[in-house]
């Protein structure tokens, strides 16, 4: 796929493109948050190149939504999937479906539809679903406690480039290893010339440290697995609660992430927490001893009688000797007690190994002084010890782990799409079960039947919860005028009527019982104008018309009372001359108008009428057939008005003392004014 070719793709944004891992991939199955990720493409972006590459896919040449008031029922409708969605992944993917002329286009979108209805959302399922999100980069990862030595500039250049995450060092010999190994805990050696060489701390020489990049730098691999992790365990949750087969085993997965926390350090192993406590805690423990020590001498010093006979002390005064050499000669046994105390303090506080404790011991001397103190040196190369330990044991640890997750990092990303992915096809189950949806059925060749049939069908752009719809069965069969009572329901089942349309052309299910159609290649829906149009908006009018009916072939043309653009005797002969146009042209088109027998006078073919009929009034409200009726010119309110007045007078009225007419009579003649 041509990056470039896609409408609406330049060079830029196809540079960002081509940074993924298979942009193709993403671009074919509308992949909004894989999209998202490019660098500088927003969600909203996503969305739009999604549907440009899907368009570009099929061939389409848009256009199916040709008027402003299609592209609000689209809106509107999108818009009542997307609330059923949980996920904003979900609400952007939607965006994807849109109404196609493409015969391979609806079928590709029907495809998902089929299995959305599949689906059986539960409370479970959408409770997982609010915690999962597309998977994300992990930030640029720096390992400071390892580094890469070599000795050839060509072998450092490059080694710098592989392994970012590394500070990488030229040295001259062996002795420049030594130094690096004094402060690192490993030094990876990219020489083979190295091997054997005797140098202290641990340093591991890999010439093939190119071919494994895993063991070298196990962080790698984890910094996905570390950012992502409440991802995909509610992926994971996601997945078990619901039928979808998962890409691996999600135990395994589990398994693998509960073994490091979410800062990436690993989790799980005593023996790695011990040694981090113990670094931790070294200071504050060495104090503790220190004072136990002190203490301790303080007390045996308090019990101690210590008699300095003369010479004695001409003696040390002599020597120049102080209270140290005293001490060490009247209570080196005490002063041997109280350092042991502190020893054993640090050892067992510490839980150190054996190693570990002979290091601990030097952090306090055998000659005697007082107040005890410990060796600042060796407390902190037992310090050194017990980091390196630690850091080397993290090591290992991370690249077993990394070793295990490594290769299902694909299978961990096709995880969590498989579940936002979930939730795109829940929400059109939601909303195919809140309307009573069902698949419409396309005529995909000319054949027989109605250009558009709808059987049971309940508008969603009804500002009405679903169960209070009453149902709409409506055939529309080439260019026809709908009439129908003021407030029966003829806006009403324009709106339905391209609803229907849209949503079957994209793909998705109808709220009726049965719909049957053949394919469009636009929908042209005008709205009523709110009054009468100046000259030139009404020119501006009738130059869309003309060209809608000149070049409407294979499209569904929608008109909301046309007449209230200028006076009604006007109207009628434009809108016959619209007709007329049309019908030569075997469109399909609805005209909903209050002057049917007027146009069809006009008319120079005899101009289909359907009708919404009004049944009577209730308590002042019209009881209304929301159904329209083929071929029956619907009577007007004001007729059902006068034809209440007559039932309701008495035939036998008397006439009036002036000699006027009965009421009754009057409203009779008003009746046949109507016929």
């Amino acid at each position: 796929m041509e990056l470039e070719a896609i409408p609406g793709i330049g060079r830029k944004t196809a540079e960002a493109l081509a940074e993924l891992d298979d942009p193709e991939r993403a671009l074919r199955t509308g992949d909004v948050a894989e999209i998202a990720s490019a660098p500088g493409v927003s969600p909203g972006r996503a969305a739009h190149i999604a549907r440009a590459a899907i368009r570009a896919e099929h061939d389409d040449p848009g256009g199916f939504l040709a008027t402003d008031r299609t592209g609000e029922i689209y809106r509107e409708l999108l818009s009542g999937l997307q609330e059923r969605t949980v996920t904003d992944y979900a609400a952007r993917r939607l965006e994807t479906f849109y109404p196609s002329s493409r015969r391979s286009r609806i079928e590709e979108a029907r495809t998902v539809t089929s299995d959305a209805l599949s689906r059986e959302p539960s409370e479970a399922i959408l409770a997982a679903l609010r915690e999962v999100s597309p998977t994300v980069e992990p930030g640029d990862v720096r390992v400071r406690e390892r580094c890469l030595a070599t000795t050839d500039a060509e072998r450092y250049a490059e080694a710098t480039e592989a392994f970012p995450e590394l500070s990488v060092e030229l040295v001259e010999d062996a002795r420049g290893l030594a130094e690096l190994a004094r402060g690192y805990a490993t030094v990876v050696a990219l020489d083979e010339h190295f091997a054997g060489v005797d140098v202290d701390g641990d340093v591991r020489v890999r010439p093939d440290a190119f071919d494994d990049p895993i063991a070298i730098v196990p962080e790698r691999p984890l910094a996905f697995f570390s950012a992502n992790r409440d991802r995909l365990q509610a992926a994971i949750a996601v997945h078990r609660e619901s039928d979808l087969e998962p890409p691996c085993d999600p135990a395994a997965l589990e398994d693998g992430l509960d073994r490091f926390d979410s800062d990436g350090t690993v989790a799980g192993d005593e023996e790695l927490d011990r040694l981090e406590r113990a670094v931790d805690d070294l200071d504050t423990v060495v104090a503790g001893a220190e004072s136990l020590a002190n203490d301790q001498l303080k007390a045996a010093i308090a019990e101690q009688d210590v008699t300095i006979e003369g010479s004695d002390l001409l003696s040390l005064v002599e020597r120049g000797a102080g209270a140290d050499s005293l001490f060490s000669r009247e209570l080196a046994d005490e002063y041997d007690e109280a350092v042991s105390a502190a020893r054993e303090h640090v050892v067992e506080t510490l839980g150190l190994t054996t190693g570990e404790a002979e290091l601990a011991e030097r952090a306090f001397g055998d000659d005697p002084t007082f107040p005890v103190a410990h060796d600042d040196d060796a407390v902190g190369r037992l310090r050194e010890e017990l980091q390196a330990t630690m850091d080397q044991r993290a090591v290992r640890r991370k690249q077993a782990l990394a070793a295990e997750l490594a290769d299902l990092r694909g299978d961990a990303e096709t995880l969590v799409r498989q579940a936002l992915e979930l939730d795109v096809e829940l929400a059109i189950s939601r909303f195919a079960d809140d309307f009573e949806c069902t698949m419409a059925e396309f005529v995909w060749d000319a054949g027989d039947g109605p250009d558009v049939r709808i059987e049971g069908g309940r508008s969603p752009l009804l500002d009405e919860p679903p169960s209070a719809i009453d149902p709409v069965d409506y055939d529309v069969d080439g260019v026809r005028l709908l009439s129908g009572v003021n407030s029966g329901g003829k806006t009403s089942t324009l709106d339905l009527v391209a609803a229907v349309v849209i949503l079957a052309h994209m793909g998705l299910p109808v709220p009726a019982d049965r719909v049957r159609l053949r394919r469009f290649d636009a929908v042209h829906y005008h709205a009523k104008t709110q009054g009468t149009l100046d000259a030139g908006a009404f020119e501006a009018t009738v130059r869309g018309f003309a060209d809608l009916a000149t070049g409407a072939d294979g499209g569904l043309v929608l008109v909301d009372e046309l007449e209230s653009i200028t006076e009604p005797g006007a109207s009628a002969k434009i809108i016959a001359g619209i007709l007329e146009a049309l019908s030569a042209r075997d469109a399909t088109a609805v005209f909903v108008s209050h002057l049917a027998d007027e146009i069809r006078e006009t008319a120079d073919y005899e101009v289909p009428v359907d009708g919404i009929e009004a049944v009577g009034l209730v308590e002042g409200e019209l009881a209304v057939n929301r159904s329209p009726v083929p071929d029956h010119l619907a009577r007007s309110t004001p007729e059902l008005i006068v034809e209440k007045l007559a039932e309701e007078v008495d035939s036998d009225e008397t006439a009036s003392a002036d000699g006027g007419t009965d009421a009754g009579g009057f409203y009779e003649r008003l009746l046949e004014k109507f016929d």
